[in-house]
């Protein structure tokens, strides 16, 4: 039987006060998983974490900064001590300070993009793994994009630093197998959020990549949560080192903005 079940799981969920975040920690909730839902500010988290228990669910909320290594370690050593293991971690917290020609983007523009894009993604996996490990297996889950796939205008750093993420995702699958723990991707096309409110809320922008997308419509963060329900369950147990797209078919015309 092909199973969803997630329940006597633990899962930790960076970037998940709003948005594709809060999203994926809602579905994994849903399936019987203990979440731990972080972000840097505790205040927005928290009404996250409110939201999964008085819905039924069973969740914590943690500030964290991913893009220091000591808070991640902090995170994963709350969880543990928490819950006592860690078996799902989802790599979602992201910035884009820089919106314009990658020409003309400075050097703090791409230190602060990389801190909490790819370094950020690093140090939970690396806190993660040695837990996971003596779990028997665990998944890890980063959100990358179909900016990471083909370059989107406007968005350069962003663009490379998710190409970095599509790297450093199956690099760690390679290395990490052994241990039965699963590394993927997942790469949204346009989801309405408010992180991508600059595309989606510029009408010649907006028309101009659902024009075209074969399914003719932005994503929702639904549809980006239910792919990563699947990566985290063991319906997903020979998947690892794969990218998983979710963009209306998008990339089959290569066209992001």
């Amino acid at each position: 039987m092909i199973s969803f079940d997630l329940t006597g799981k633990v899962a930790i969920v960076t970037g998940a006060s709003r948005g594709i975040g809060e999203a994926i920690a809602h579905a994994l909730a849903q399936a019987g998983a203990k979440v731990v839902v972080c972000s840097r500010k505790i205040e927005a988290v928290q009404a996250v974490a409110e939201a999964i228990n008085a819905a039924g669910g069973t969740a914590i909320a943690v500030a964290c900064h991913t893009g220091k290594r000591d808070q991640v370690q902090a995170l994963v050593q709350r969880t543990v001590a928490e819950w006592g293991r860690v078996d799902i971690a989802v790599n979602n917290a992201a910035t884009n300070p820089h919106f314009g020609p990658i020409i003309d983007s400075d050097e703090g523009q791409w230190d602060k993009t990389y801190e909490v894009n790819v370094k950020g993604y690093f140090w939970v996996a690396q806190a993660v793994a040695p837990e996971m490990e003596k779990a028997g297996g665990g998944s890890i889950i980063n959100v990358a994009s179909v900016a990471g796939l083909q370059p989107a205008t406007a968005m350069g750093i962003y663009s490379v630093s998710k190409a970095a993420v599509i790297a450093l995702t199956k690099q760690l699958a390679q290395e990490l197998g052994y241990a039965k723990i699963r590394v993927n991707a997942l790469a949204p096309g346009l989801i309405k959020t408010r992180f991508s409110s600059a595309l989606w809320g510029n009408e010649e922008i907006n028309e101009k990549i659902t024009g075209s997308t074969p399914l003719g419509r932005i994503g929702t963060v639904d549809e980006v949560a239910a792919a990563a329900l699947y990566l985290a369950s063991d319906a997903a147990a020979f998947t690892s080192g794969t990218v998983l797209t979710m963009d209306g078919g998008s990339l089959v015309n290569a066209v992001l903005g």
